[in-house]
């Protein structure tokens, strides 16, 4: 075990250079085994997403001789173990806030690294059209250089009296800030997504902005999205919010407070969920020159207090650091199969809390090993993984890799404090229940908590379907259960593109078959 620096860690990890490999799957029951030689990274990544479908762009083609096209699913192989080294994409979170912050700087910010997915995509053509200047590199499609605004982001000035619309999907990464960063300078905007995103609350944001003057609205009845906001720049003042819910909407009035006209302080008046993305935020703020005075404990109603005095000033370089959340995949899929796998791009020194769910596969019984730079799993075959009971209000995320592992596991495993699950892409508590369900397990689901009891024998059901609900960590999850050594089909495997396009590309290279 060991302390993971999330609060004040260094931001800036080394990033190796990411390989795609040839990607082998069984087609579903009755097929012939094939293997696909396509490279499933290419230049139309950042692509308006408009030019292309969804489904089909280059960073979800996963191959129609490995995806059935008929019934859009995608059957893993039974596995024997994953062996190897995983070097990560980039955090979602940490590359849609540096987009923004590099947007609202002094200076011009090169942002390395960046995450190639939908939820990068709707940041990036949402500053397009809010006219902010943002040079693609042609040479690496992870790389721009975005030339800050050295404040809040006006609406384009040949259209004063319009509406600016943006969609942005389901990306909330997206549509938090941006609806609090919008606010703070000058313009009309509608800011919209799919409709899951109409049915993910945003009110606690929206009525944190109010308190500060903004003239902001979501849908009455829901909470949720659509937001209209007529900007006319924001003085400062004290905010007081929830964070009971998500603490992307601390992390939203966090970000943008810099490029008020005064002093803001935001206090929270319950509890603070998910502290450390909080950190996380406040830790890349002062990357960019900004630093954030806190009081009170993070773990209970802490206020935040940024001065009028701070301002954004580009670091000229970020490097984004892998993924965590996506590193939980490869982890757990060490820890269930006794293979030996080291994931690079975030360890010891990773500013992401998702780093924590290496620590839960070390309750369960893996063998843990700690660098500055990556983390290295194995697990003794002779060694059963057992079941735990974990508080994993820190890492919602990641926990959903845990509701798979615990398929695997002597005895029943009990995730506490994950209510969010039923605020994210999908209903996750619902939906884990219902494919953990398929798969054999007996799930005791509670308001926000669950307790699963896995297989007997820890047997898992063969040739399962599994619904993804558009969810890319509902595919990216269960598609370990074919650690099983059994096929698990995947429905909708392209919606990994939301967070990791190349996902199954990697979970092959690392897989051996049974």
């Amino acid at each position: 075990m060991r302390t993971v620096g999330v609060a004040v860690a260094a931001f800036v990890l080394a990033a190796e250079q990411r390989t795609s490999s040839a990607f082998s799957f069984a087609p579903p029951a009755g097929g012939t085994h094939v293997k696909s030689s396509h490279n499933v990274g290419d230049r139309a990544a950042f692509l308006p997403m408009n030019a292309r479908s969804r489904r089909t762009s280059s960073a979800t083609r996963l191959s129609a001789l490995a995806v059935d096209e008929e019934s859009n699913s995608l059957t893993v192989k039974p596995i024997k173990s994953l062996d190897g080294t995983v070097t990560l994409p980039g955090s979602k979170s940490l590359s849609n806030r540096c987009l923004l912050l590099a947007a609202l700087s002094d200076g011009e910010t090169r942002v390395e690294n960046l995450l190639e997915s939908d939820d990068i995509r709707y940041m990036l053509e949402a500053l397009d059209k809010l006219e902010v200047p943002v040079e693609r590199d042609a040479d690496d499609v992870t790389a721009v250089t975005v030339t800050g605004q050295a404040g809040p982001i006006d609406a384009p000035s040949d259209g004063e009296d319009e509406t600016v619309e943006l969609f942005l999907g389901n990306a909330g990464t997206a549509m938090r800030p941006l609806t609090a960063a919008l606010c703070m300078g000058r313009g009309k905007f509608v800011l919209d997504g799919v409709p899951r995103m109409r049915e993910r609350p945003i009110a606690d944001l929206i009525d944190g902005l109010r308190q500060l003057g903004a003239d902001a609205t979501c849908v009455e009845e829901t909470g949720c999205p659509p937001v209209t906001i007529d900007a006319k720049g924001l003085k400062g003042g004290k905010a007081s919010i929830s964070g009971k819910m998500s603490s992307q909407f601390l992390s939203s009035l966090l970000m943008a407070a810099p490029v008020a006209d005064g002093d803001i302080t935001i206090s929270i008046k319950d509890e603070l969920i998910s502290a450390p993305y909080v950190a996380l935020t406040i830790g890349l703020m002062k990357k960019f020159g900004v630093n954030v005075q806190i009081e009170g404990d993070m773990d209970g109603t802490p206020s935040f207090h940024i001065p009028a005095s701070e301002k954004y000033v580009s670091p000229k370089s970020i490097l984004v650091e892998g993924d965590a959340s996506s590193a939980s995949y490869f982890i757990a899929g060490a820890a269930i199969t006794g293979g030996t796998v080291t994931v690079r791009g975030c360890g010891s020194e990773s500013v992401q809390g998702d780093v924590a769910f290496a620590d839960v596969m070390e309750q369960m019984g893996a063998k843990v090993t700690w660098n500055a730079e990556s983390i290295t799993v194995t697990r003794d075959p002779d060694a059963k993984l057992k079941g735990v009971d974990v508080d994993c209000g820190k890492i919602p995320d990641a926990a959903m890799t845990l509701a798979v592992a615990a398929l695997f596991a002597d005895g029943p495993t009990t995730i506490r404090n994950v209510y969010s699950w039923r605020l994210k892409e999908t209903e996750r508590m619902k939906a884990i229940v219902a494919e953990c369900t398929k798969l054999g397990a007996t799930v005791e689901e509670y308001r926000d908590y669950c307790v699963i009891h896995p297989p007997e024998n820890n047997k898992i059901n063969d040739n399962v379907l599994i619904e993804t609900y558009d969810d890319h960590r509902m595919a990216m999850t269960f598609s370990l259960a074919a650690c099983g050594g059994v096929n698990v089909i995947i429905h909708d495997p392209g919606c990994t593109a939301k967070t990791f396009p190349t996902y199954f590309d990697m979970l092959d290279g690392i897989a051996t078959y049974d």
